[in-house]
């Protein structure tokens, strides 16, 4: 429907996400702060952000201020986080998550992910820890069906409504599904966008049920610098200009709204106020078949994929990298 209102997937029995987010990743806390601020007044309900993104404590200050002032309800909350790669045991499920809500201000998170299906060694509080030979110290004993039974706990503990996974292949994921005792994996996020849509990918999640929410929506051109090399531009894209131009949308819009017609789950990251507030008026329009064919027609594959965690040297070399 293209009633301006915001649409909702369902995740598991009462929960539903809502299919546009906010996403946090490499944000400082007085540029986030502003930007949670923005979105909260925009509307945004459904808020991403991870243990390593080191951000937790300011989206909490922000979260607090806006609960206590009575203008928001936690209920009315989906707040996403995520286990980090030095806690991929299940040890970790139980100390990381505890963390995060400590930091979070809350009692619960909507949605707990497994950040990725590598694990890393925990020294101490170094997120990346590195050995001698200046690579990732990587915990090749990382065991996905212990550490998904631990996330079941957290469930029936009520630290969590619901569990997922990102950045797994379908291989790792068939692997939780099929061990998954109690609760099976609600939610996959991965890199998707107009030059990277994960078609199989998401065919074989929404076969289980499994619903998809892609990171860089938009290409994530901000991920330059952390790449070292020119990313693709998306947004200049020239039939994404022509369809924007015929809908009276900006690029992003357009690029958004693709993404959600494909029922996936979107998570846009700004501190722009005028774009953080462009990017979720998305619910207003439809985008016909014959446009949704033609952004369809502008995936380039795996020649798309923008962040595969090379740049973490050493990770490549984990028994479960997932690329």
């Amino acid at each position: 429907m293209a009633d301006g209102k915001q649409i909702c997937l369902d995740l598991t029995e009462g929960v539903k996400i809502p299919a546009l987010g906010f996403g946090t990743w490499q944000s400082s806390d007085e540029e986030l702060e502003k930007a949670i601020d923005c979105a909260l007044k925009a509307g945004y309900r459904h808020i991403d952000t991870a243990y390593a993104y080191e951000n937790e404590k300011a989206l909490g200050r922000v979260l607090k201020k806006w609960i206590d002032s009575g203008k928001i309800k936690r209920e009315d909350l989906f707040i996403v986080t995520k286990l980090p790669e030095i806690g991929n045991r299940p040890s970790g499920v139980v100390k990381y998550l505890q963390r995060s809500l400590d930091y979070l201000q809350l009692s619960y998170v909507d949605l707990y992910l497994v950040h990725t299906p590598f694990g890393y060694y925990e020294r101490g509080e170094d997120l990346h820890p590195m050995t001698e030979e200046g690579v990732i110290d990587i915990d090749v004993s990382t065991d996905h069906n212990a550490i998904w039974k631990a996330m079941e706990d957290q469930v029936l503990a009520g630290k969590a409504r619901s569990i997922g996974i990102s950045n797994f292949n379908e291989k790792q994921i068939e692997r939780i599904w099929n061990s998954a005792e109690r609760i099976k994996p609600s939610m996959l996020q991965v890199e998707l966008h107009l030059y990277f849509q994960q078609k199989d990918l998401v065919n074989f999640c929404h076969a289980k049920n499994i619903k998809v929410c892609a990171y860089s929506p938009l290409g994530s051109r901000g991920s330059s610098q952390l790449l070292g090399k020119e990313l693709p531009d998306v947004l200049n894209n020239e039939v994404v200009k022509e369809i924007a131009e015929k809908h009276g949308k900006t690029p992003a819009q357009i690029l958004l709204r693709h993404i959600i017609q494909r029922g996936v789950a979107a998570i846009p990251k700004s501190t722009n106020p005028q774009r953080i507030l462009q990017n979720i008026q998305v619910f207003d329009f439809e985008l016909s078949s014959e446009d949704m064919n033609k952004l369809n027609d502008q995936d380039q594959g795996k020649a798309g994929r923008i962040l595969d965690f090379s740049f973490f040297k050493g990770v490549p070399d984990h028994p479960e990298y997932p690329f």
